[in-house]
């Protein structure tokens, strides 16, 4: 099979990930949501009561500067991750390609799978991406379901739902958090063992992919990703513990930035203490919130994310449901619709950098015409 007509294919499908309707769709229900959240709480005396000082958009400018800095934790890890056969620029782009995918697939999805074809063609083979994208899981787990056993140990029920002391108090709450966390768990074991204890078990996994009919088409691609997963995690656990700490701590930044960026708007338009510890609980109870939205049915957790936030944060915002709803609005613009935007931007680019670095290595080996660079540039698909 001809790799052209491959990428071809594959090109097509991730162009239809930028379609309108994948962008426009996931923003008119988070939009939505907000839009009816307005419509039955808004209280006009609430909003003039909102106190706009400096303060609050220093709070608010802390937020955003959150934001850049998540982003270049998510690229240093990339950066790491990919021993610097990226550079720091393109895992810039490239962590911009990955929230997009994230943003609109299913939350219980996420975008592993677009995560995938991305980097292999960028010259990684199919073991290195295999197993760069599978390490990432592991440490997203790993950060998730170790800080959150830490800090139930410390704020106990109450970290999960406001005013909760005992376990009966949590409800439905309780039993979605321990469902998420178990299922959470469960999968970043399977993903541990497989890259660090017995490569073979991610090897017969892929291997049976394989014999199912309805993937018989990536037959040949996910034998060979089997057979390449297991050199490539061999590679991976020869790396030397600085490696892996400077893996640990870039993801353990990039999502403690995640949290620390909402817990900047409820500083600025809510009615809680700069104390450490109150901090530390706020901090755990937003980590909670996220790990319920992980397993979200709707693009990127849209207008499941919105709903949950007034909820989970009633005991911080104090009495002014308006300012929960503005906090709302701006957390989600800051890392959900700035997202869906960027990516299609980026994206486009990219593909178009990909096709012109492809028909410059044509040129170079099969001695085909220049036109065929200039032909990458401006081939509308």
């Amino acid at each position: 099979m001809d790799p052209q007509n491959d990428f071809t294919a594959d090109q097509q499908k991730a162009l239809h990930s930028v379609r309108p309707s994948r962008i426009i769709v996931p923003m008119l229900i988070g939009l939505g949501v907000v839009g009816f959240l307005f419509y039955r709480e808004f209280d006009i005396t609430e909003w003039r009561a909102i106190d706009w000082t400096l303060a609050t958009l220093f709070w608010v400018g802390v937020s955003l500067t959150l934001l850049v800095i998540r982003h270049l934790f998510y690229a240093t890890r990339l950066y790491i991750l990919s021993e610097h056969d990226f550079s720091f620029r393109k895992c810039i782009e490239l962590v911009f390609i990955w929230e997009f995918s994230s943003a609109v697939s299913p939350t219980s999805v996420g975008g592993s799978a677009v995560a995938l074809f991305v980097l292999s063609q960028e010259r990684l083979s199919a073991g290195r991406t295999a197993s760069l994208v599978i390490y990432t899981i592991v440490l997203d787990t790993a950060f998730f379901v170790g800080g959150l056993g830490l800090l139930y140990l410390l704020f106990g029920p109450g970290m999960i739902r406001p005013g909760a002391v005992t376990l009966a108090d949590l409800g439905a709450w309780g039993k979605t958090f321990w469902l998420a966390w178990g299922a959470m768990a469960l999968y970043g074991t399977f993903f541990f063992w497989g890259l660090f204890v017995s490569p073979t078990a991610i090897r017969r996994v892929l291997r049976w992919l394989a014999g199912v009919n309805v993937l018989k088409r990536f037959r040949k691609t996910l034998l060979r990703t089997a057979q390449d997963t297991v050199a490539a995690s061999v590679h991976m656990r020869r790396q030397p513990l600085r490696w892996h700490l400077g893996a640990f701590g870039s993801t353990a930044g990039a999502w403690s930035c995640r949290f620390l960026l909402l817990s900047c708007l409820i500083v600025a338009f809510g009615d809680v203490s700069l104390d450490p510890i109150t901090q530390l609980g706020l901090y755990g109870r937003l980590k909670s919130m996220y790990l319920i939205i992980a397993f979200s049915p709707t693009p990127g957790g849209a207008g499941f994310a919105e709903s949950m936030l007034p909820g989970f944060t009633k005991d911080y915002m104090g009495a002014n449901t308006t300012s929960v709803l503005l906090v709302a609005m701006i957390w989600r613009g800051f890392t959900y619709y700035a997202y869906l935007l960027a990516g299609a931007i980026v994206i486009p680019n990219w593909i178009t950098s990909i096709r012109v670095r492809r028909a410059q290595r044509k040129v170079g080996v099969h001695g085909a015409s220049p036109s065929a660079i200039e032909a990458a540039h401006t081939e509308t698909v």
